[in-house]
């Protein structure tokens, strides 16, 4: 095919991936990028933590978080004021499927579902930790040497280092005390370190935040001739992926600035919404694979707060390293680079992936005068992680008789944890427990988040080996019975996953833009 047109629906970090890897491997292959929502940023996808004006980045946090965002403000969840990222239901940036209004989906089992209408995507606004698949997690039918292959070009695309924050003296301090509670138990190599993060570390200690932005990389560059390929419309809503039999021809789109629709030509399709909004896409366009939608998991997540002790602290850390941790979080009070540490999955002996955020503050009030509401070495924000097990009941529904705010078949998502994921949880619980105690003291008890609040959906459109009704996409991410339709995405992760699944996603989508391009080629 001399000059194939590639549209891609989505401008997250997987959208991204498809984009740039195509362009950069078919030397005529032209590319169309779709995003329903507002560009935030001069540089496309660029995260908002790197706005330094925190009256800017909460208004780019705001033209995320939807269109029903003016109308059902109140009933959104979203905490007004500055909060700690992962720490809330709503966090900024993103909205609530569920919100309330009319037009809302139905996910009484799974409250917290949210997402983030944006160029850039979720990448607007992550935590940026980029944790590997390990064990379990990975997929099985793609062998370990392509396997590692994937990973470090994901690693290339996305800007991942793992030595963040590693020259933290207080860090070191938190990873020592953690490693006396729990080093033994852990096998080699998976034991306490400093979380893996997407990022740039700039002179002055902090870090520029990646996103989309990094992902895309030449494509935004006028002076790259990759970018005369490459067109991103934002406020542009694909309502329809239009087929002739089983071949996708097209698409239908809506500018959200003229309400006008159109239809653009394509040779290849790539869905990489999110793992609500893809499947509801596919579903509207008559593409109904039985396990569309289905198979959906998540991460449990148990998290709490922690006072550190000095005591404690003191065998590992001086006054003097503390001064010099606080100096350096103050150069960017707006989003002070943390000494975040983390203990990765492992089986069997710890199916968990587990961060430890530093904090000065705690992410709620504490009342003055009250027992470490005025700590001297601070705080650690605590998360464990867990597995969902996928399940066919687990799953998010498409109802044809009702419409939600934009016109498609609305949402209803049923999700319940089994006696498994209650296990579990209960033994992570009993782990976060041994970690305070560890570290310090509790200022906010051990406690389950609501279902949904993780944001990494997975499952729901989920790659197999074989098209026998439990997958929805073959191992190169092609729609079953589609040689031109491919999905991407969390949502095609077919495994039970502990940890961020950016990256992973990332590597399925080399992989998958690496078959598309030999094929085009």
């Amino acid at each position: 095919m001399s000059n194939p047109t590639i549209a891609v629906v989505g401008s997250g970090p997987i959208g991204s991936t498809y984009a740039r890897v195509l362009l950069e491997q078919v030397p005529n292959a032209r590319v169309i990028m779709f995003e329903a929502g507002p560009q935030l940023t001069a540089v496309p996808g660029e995260s908002v933590r790197n706005i330094p004006d925190p009256a800017e980045k909460a208004r780019a946090r705001e033209m995320s978080q939807g269109p029903q965002a003016g109308a059902y403000r109140e009933s959104l969840g979203i905490p007004a004021a500055t909060v700690t990222e992962g720490m809330f239901t709503a966090r900024q940036g993103t909205h609530l499927l569920d919100f309330g209004g009319v037009g809302s989906a139905h996910a009484p089992s799974f409250p917290a579902a949210a997402a983030a209408t944006n160029v850039g995507g979720q990448g607007a606004h992550w935590t940026c930790a980029t944790p590997s698949p390990a064990f379990s997690e990975k997929v099985a039918f793609i062998g370990d040497d392509e396997w590692d292959s994937l990973i470090e070009e994901a690693k290339g695309l996305l800007h991942v280092h793992s030595a963040a924050f590693a020259d933290s003296k207080v860090g070191e301090a938190i990873r020592r005390l953690l490693d006396g509670e729990f080093g033994a138990e852990l096998p080699e190599g998976y034991g306490v370190g400093t979380l893996p993060v997407a990022g740039d570390p700039q002179p002055d200690g902090s870090v520029r935040w990646a996103g989309a932005d990094v992902v895309l990389g030449p494509l935004t560059d006028k002076a790259s001739p990759l970018s005369q390929r490459f067109e991103l419309r934002d406020l542009t809503l694909v309502r329809r992926v239009e087929l002739d039999g089983h071949r996708v021809t097209g698409v239908t789109v809506q500018d959200l600035r003229t309400g006008d629709e159109s239809f653009v030509p394509a040779d290849v399709v790539v869905v990489a919404a999110d793992a609500f909004r893809s499947p509801q896409l596919l579903w509207a366009s008559g593409v109904r694979p039985k396990a569309l939608g289905h198979y959906l998991t998540e991460h449990p997540v148990v998290i709490s707060t922690v006072a550190l002790d000095a005591d404690k602290m003191k065998q590992f850390a001086t006054e003097e390293d503390l001064d010099a941790e606080l100096a350096r979080r103050a150069q960017n009070p707006a989003d002070p680079v943390a000494a975040v540490n983390r203990i990765p999955f492992s089986e069997p002996e710890h199916p968990f992936s587990v961060q430890v955020m530093y904090s000065e503050s705690t992410p709620f009030p504490m009342e003055p005068g009250t027992p470490y509401s005025d700590n001297r070495w601070g705080y650690v924000n605590m998360g464990y992680g867990m597995r969902k097990h996928p399940r066919y009941e687990d799953a998010v529904t498409f109802d044809e008789d009702e419409q939600d705010y934009r016109g498609f078949p609305n949402m209803t998502i049923e999700y319940a944890l089994t006696e498994r994921e209650e296990k579990e949880i209960a033994e992570a619980t009993e782990r976060l427990r041994r970690a305070g105690k560890a570290l310090g003291v509790f200022v906010a008890e051990p406690r389950l988040m609501p279902n949904g609040s993780s944001l990494h959906y997975q499952g729901t459109m989920r790659m197999g080996e074989a098209d026998d009704g439990t997958s929805v996409a073959d191992p190169w991410s092609r729609v079953w019975g589609y040689e031109n339709l491919v999905v991407g995405g969390n949502a095609l992760i077919p495994t039970a996953t502990a940890m961020n699944p950016t990256l992973m996603s990332v590597a399925i989508a080399v992989r998958g833009a690496r078959k598309i391009a030999k094929e085009l080629s």
